[in-house]
């Protein structure tokens, strides 16, 4: 008998728990599936594996930008220097004009070479003269100073250069200063 009342407050144990089962769940069913959890953890690893080409890209970009104004800083360095010895060059370019017109050999010659060598340097560093007489106005690379009227060029040609303009590497360092053809204005004689 004994056994048997041990047996009955087992199974009496056990009603109450089935009944309970299906009101509240166990804390087994709240959380996720191992299925579930690899989802999660997979859609997170994708996540971050994105963010992550998306900063390695970022970095790229900063990397390429930064190296291209490295190369532009080398290339321009000099900009200020190249334009302060303009000047140097009008002065030489000027001399020989007036010492053309002189008839000084020596001198003549000497001013030459020295504005021949100082020509070449300026170009192994990229400053370039701009062409300007006889072709048409270009406002990027002249400054007009005035207009003269020209029957051997068309309108709007350079027709005078009052001073060179350079480029440093294609830049424009100083606009050329120029005088502009226009149409000849018609005489008196011709209007009537």
């Amino acid at each position: 008998m004994s056994h048997k009342n041990q047996q009955e407050p087992k199974e009496a144990a056990a009603s109450p728990r089935e009944g309970t089962e299906g009101a509240t769940p166990t804390t087994e069913e709240s959380q996720p599936t191992l299925e579930e959890a690899l989802a999660e953890s997979q859609a997170e690893v994708r996540k971050n594996w994105d963010l992550y080409l998306r900063e390695r890209a970022d970095l790229e970009n900063y990397r390429k930008r930064a190296q291209r104004e490295r190369e532009e800083l080398a290339r321009f360095a000099n900009e200020n220097l190249l334009r302060e010895l303009l000047p140097v060059l009008d002065n030489l370019e000027r001399a020989v004009a007036h010492a053309e017109q002189e008839s000084e050999g020596g001198l003549l010659q000497g001013v030459q070479l020295t504005l021949e060598q100082l020509r070449k340097t300026l170009e192994r560093f990229g400053v370039l003269p701009v062409a300007a007489v006889g072709e048409p106005f270009n406002p990027d690379h002249h400054e007009a100073m005035g207009q003269m009227e020209s029957s051997d060029q068309p309108p709007n040609t350079v027709v005078q250069e009052m001073q060179k303009g350079y480029t440093l590497n294609e830049r424009l360092l100083r606009p050329a200063l120029v005088m502009i053809a226009t149409a000849p204005a018609a005489s008196a004689t011709d209007e009537q």
